[in-house]
């Protein structure tokens, strides 16, 4: 998929980015943009803009319908292509490698990011592209709370904010949890470094005993700053010779959501049951989960007395068991009116 992209990319011009983001911006509200709709967007005139749709057809990064009506969609080439021109357009990539994993909603590759400074080596560095959405809209509604209860999304939606909120985590968390460096952001795919050894799933590790006592560190750690991963198996931890590292954050949620302690149990079981298979390793889940909760739940006892002592009677600032990082759609829509201002921006000035 990103290789059709990556022979078409060099040919595509500011125009024809600016087509696409017209596209994807009114899939927030068409399933099929209509054509006459893509004059608003664009602002091209007709006859340039039904130059550009066809070559865009042509390169597989629009689709087009003719019924009901004639209208067009982006599908993840042609989002592809507008996350990697504005990684280049903010040098966060300068290129772009082979496929180095996949998952049911996303997939990897690895790229290069050019030295800050002109003696310094380029950087490996790896680009999660977010897929949600590309099978089932019901399904990724069900395992994703964070999606709300909105009756109409598009794919776009779906994998943008997955891409967004993961982002977030990750910056909040780094660098007191052990997860890979964030770089960039943009729709939905994620820069980030390298993480660091190998799949824990692949790897047979030396001293189980202390790679066990390292995750589990992590997750109470991650605990402490009022974070869940909600996903954690041995699938998304890497191992290195010192150290571990927690990937894959966009499900994550808080121990205010109401299924909290499942979740923390369902992560902490996975990891257990995978070093007795393996190792032999054995430890008592009601007391890893005791000791995971223990500091965190008496420290937000003594904050919440403390907070209840100085505002008492106060309206609170969101809603109890809000999760934070998670963005509004009006935030989407005016993130991607920023990109598109600017990209015409960029062309008036030529």
């Amino acid at each position: 998929m990103i290789n059709e992209v990556l022979k078409v990319f060099r040919e595509l011009n500011k125009r024809d980015f600016r087509v696409l983001t017209g596209i994807e911006m009114g899939m927030k509200h068409f399933e099929w943009v209509p054509a006459e709709d893509l004059n608003k967007y664009t602002k091209l005139p007709s006859e340039k803009l039904n130059y550009r749709l066809k070559k865009l057809v042509r390169y597989n990064l629009v689709v087009r319908t003719f019924q009901p009506y004639e209208g067009y969609q982006i599908y993840f080439e042609g989002y592809d292509a507008l996350a990697l021109n504005t990684f280049v357009k903010r040098k966060t990539i300068s290129a772009i490698g082979d496929e180095v994993g996949v998952g049911k909603e996303s997939v990897i590759f690895e790229a290069i990011k050019e030295p800050e400074l002109a003696i310094g080596e380029p950087i490996p560095v790896i680009i999660k592209f977010h897929r949600e959405g590309r099978t089932s809209f019901k399904q990724v509604k069900r395992v994703r709370d964070h999606l709300g209860e909105r009756e109409h999304f598009s794919w776009i939606y779906a994998a943008r904010l997955a891409a967004q909120r993961e982002y977030e985590i990750m910056t909040n968390l780094y660098p007191k949890v052990s997860i890979p460096k964030p770089i960039d952001q943009n729709r939905h795919a994620i820069v980030m470094e390298l993480a660091k050894g190998s799949l824990l799933s692949k790897t047979k590790v030396l001293d189980p005993e202390w790679y066990l006592d390292e995750i589990l560190r992590q997750v109470k750690l991650t605990y402490s700053l009022e974070i869940i991963h909600a996903d954690l198996s041995e699938y998304n931890i890497f191992v290195a010779e010192d150290c571990i590292q927690l990937i894959d954050w966009p499900q994550y949620v808080t121990p205010a959501h109401p299924h909290a302690d499942e979740l923390l149990e369902r992560d902490v079981s996975n990891v257990l049951n995978h070093f007795y298979k393996k190792y032999g390793v054995k430890r008592d889940l009601e007391e890893v989960l005791k000791e995971i909760k223990s500091e965190s739940e008496s420290e937000r006892g003594t904050e919440a007395g403390e907070e209840s002592e100085t505002k008492t009677g106060e309206e609170g600032e969101g809603e109890a068991g809000e999760e934070i990082g998670t963005k509004t759609e009006a935030d989407l829509e005016s993130d991607v009116g920023d990109d598109f201002k600017e990209d015409i921006n960029d062309e008036f000035e030529e």
